[in-house]
């Protein structure tokens, strides 16, 4: 199949003009201000969450640096009570959709983590690959059944693409024409592995046609791409016209996460080299050209930033230790025998009774 099939689609060039003048009258300051605040609260979260990690003060943790427009832009996109299925990586997505930042506590271990605030769908991230795409075809089917007008955003890499449930997923949602939107974050590897040795197919928006449903391919960097592009396609399913899938197309630029050494499977001459096209250098690029800079402003984004990051960190570090209890009491509702007798075992293993 021809690439050129699914066109990279772009509104802002990585320079910060515009591909398509018609847009100056689309955008306006408070959204394009929007977008830049979220962007640099999310990047000085993944910074200091990933130092804290070194620190020895946070557990194993996944950075995201590198895909902050795809997720920001994508959960702006969105209605207050629309439902969200993120993966362990989508720390800036949930969070821009209203979740708070203890999520850190979830690499610390605590349930809190998990939780969002009250009245915000968001499930807690999908560690298991793959796992969570039938699950919001599920939730989709249940709204449109409900009679709401509800959608579903589910969040996944190009590597869950090579497992079963991204193809049932898609499926489920096609046949029963699922308010949902099937968002994949296309950073090119799935761990260490590079997509061209993970499928012979061009793009992922092309899988879309096995289901006969609209596939789009963005650039996952250009957050004004990212935003219009996921409201066309969550307006879509809103008026009942199913679901779709979007790759946005993007770059992680450190490891697949804290516990991993990217230099031993990727050039990273490569990945300093992609910073060209950073999202937030783009967006600033574009703010200048374009009349919406202010130095003064935009140094005070920084400072508003990083004092929020670091009352999170304080927060997260006042919390008490995780309790061991946790990891069996909420498996379920009520805990079944085995669960009940596993925990009792290793709660006798850690006290160090026969």
């Amino acid at each position: 199949m021809d690439v050129q099939e699914f066109p990279l689609k772009q509104i802002v060039k990585s320079d910060g003009h515009l591909v398509d003048q018609s847009f100056e009258n689309v955008v306006t300051k408070e959204l394009v201000q929007t977008f830049y605040q979220q962007l640099i609260k999310m990047r000085t979260f993944d910074r200091k969450a990933k130092n804290l990690q070194r620190q020895g003060r946070l557990g194993t943790y996944p950075p995201f640096e590198g895909q902050e427009a795809a997720q920001v832009g994508s959960a702006l996109a969105l209605d207050e009570d629309d439902w969200m299925l993120p993966t362990y990586r989508d720390h800036a997505a949930s969070i821009t959709f209203g979740k708070s930042y203890s999520i850190l506590s979830s690499w610390n271990g605590r349930v809190e983590g998990n939780v969002p605030p009250a009245g915000k769908n968001i499930l807690p991230p999908s560690v298991p690959i793959a796992t969570q795409l039938p699950l919001a075809t599920g939730a989709a089917m249940a709204e449109r059944y409900r009679g709401s007008k509800q959608v579903v955003i589910a969040y996944f890499g190009d590597g869950a693409t090579s497992e079963g449930d991204f193809h049932e997923g898609l499926n489920f949602a096609s046949v029963y024409n699922a308010p949902v939107v099937f968002f994949n974050q296309n950073n090119q590897y799935a761990i260490s592995l590079p997509i061209w040795k993970q499928m012979n197919s061009k793009t992922i928006a092309q899988k879309s046609i096995a289901y006969d449903i609209p596939g789009i391919r963005i650039d996952g960097n250009d957050i004004f791409a990212v935003y219009f592009e996921t409201k066309k396609a969550i307006e879509r399913a809103r008026n009942g016209e199913g679901p779709t899938l979007i790759e946005a197309v993007t770059w992680r630029y450190g490891a697949h996460t804290t516990a991993d050494d990217p230099s031993k499977y990727r050039n990273q001459e490569e990945s300093e080299k992609r910073r060209e096209s950073d999202p937030i250098t783009r967006l600033e690029a574009f703010m200048k050209l374009y009349d919406y800079w202010d130095e003064t402003w935009a140094k005070q984004v920084q400072i508003d930033a990083t004092a929020e990051i670091d009352g999170a960190v304080k927060e997260l570090e006042s919390m008490s230790p995780a309790r061991v209890e946790d990891i069996y009491d909420y498996m379920f509702e009520t805990p079944t025998w085995t669960i009940l007798e596993q925990k009792e075992q290793y709660l006798k293993f850690l006290r160090g009774d026969q």
